[in-house]
């Protein structure tokens, strides 16, 4: 199950890989890219794939790792990670699905190398250049086997296109970017995966972050990249189905139970048709499943 919560912790910090662990994140994010400097990159590859060799496979968090653009270090960092089993992989900057394609011909023959039987999962960050906010409709119509859920990315969208912000004076996020964010959520439910929040860089704004996560959950998003421990907590519970939420879904399952071949039905004095029931029984779900990981 795609994870709510995915920590970025840099593989070159022991210590934030060791904090990570008891984060309460759902993932852990390797980062290989932009929080580790161009000399540590040789290190951080190392760190990884021992942390990984370690830590796999436990009652924590999902191990995945973001690598490096294959143009400035990514091949190297498959290299060395693949044969260490991560959960997956985060893609940064692939310009469409056909970037993935390539990426996963490559990773086919380092699996075989190193004898991993199920293929490793990939999540690309879609909306880091201009031509892959204007590719995202290309993920619902060039199958990706790989593809697991699809992300975006606001801060290097805003460099490649030479932006001085993303954000206007009231704190949200410019036109542009919201394009990109509703594009990504669509292309992701189309091409049939689920769709992953961006990270939130505000430490000072605890309360515009909680009312963000829950902007994100109830608009379709499965769960939230973080940039620091203190966001897990927050995005879990926004991406988690409350109680009353999971109960009103029961009720409607159960109206639809009790009028077989009904197209609608009055709950409360309310009308509910079959798009509600399919809504009422993917949150049951959800929730289930959320509640079986514990």
């Amino acid at each position: 199950m795609i994870p709510r919560s995915l920590l970025f912790v840099p593989a070159d910090s022991e210590k934030k890989l060791a904090k990570g662990l008891g984060s309460g994140a759902d993932a852990l994010i390797l980062d290989l890219e932009d929080s580790v400097s161009l000399e540590r990159k040789p290190v951080a590859r190392d760190m990884a794939a021992a942390f990984l060799a370690e830590n796999r496979g436990g009652e924590g968090p999902a191990l995945w790792v973001r690598v490096n653009p294959l143009a400035q270090g990514g091949l190297d960092d498959l290299v060395a990670i693949v044969r260490a089993a991560p959960a997956g992989l985060i893609v940064p900057k692939p310009d469409g699905p056909s970037d993935l394609l390539s990426l996963g011909l490559m990773l086919d023959a380092l699996e075989r190398r190193d004898g991993i039987a199920a293929p490793i999962p990939l999540i690309p960050i879609a909306t880091e250049t201009p031509t892959a906010v204007l590719s995202l409709g290309d993920y619902a119509q060039v199958p990706v086997p790989r593809l697991a859920a699809i992300t975006w990315g606001a801060e290097d969208l805003a460099a490649a296109l030479g932006a001085r912000a993303n954000r206007g004076p009231d704190g949200a996020l410019d036109l542009t970017y919201r394009l990109a964010r509703s594009s990504c959520l669509l292309a992701a439910k189309a091409a049939g995966v689920a769709a992953i929040d961006t990270v939130w860089t505000d430490f000072s704004d605890a309360a515009g972050f909680a009312a963000d996560c829950a902007a994100a959950a109830r608009e379709g998003f499965s769960g939230r990249m973080a940039i620091h421990p203190n966001q897990v907590a927050v995005i879990n519970a926004a991406f988690t189905p409350s109680a009353e939420e999971v109960a009103h879904a029961r009720e409607v399952v159960a109206a639809f139970a009790a009028a077989p071949g009904a197209g609608v039905v009055n709950l409360g004095g309310r009308m509910f048709d079959v798009p509600h029931l399919k809504q009422a029984r993917a949150l049951i779900a959800q929730a289930e499943a959320f509640a079986a990981r514990g």
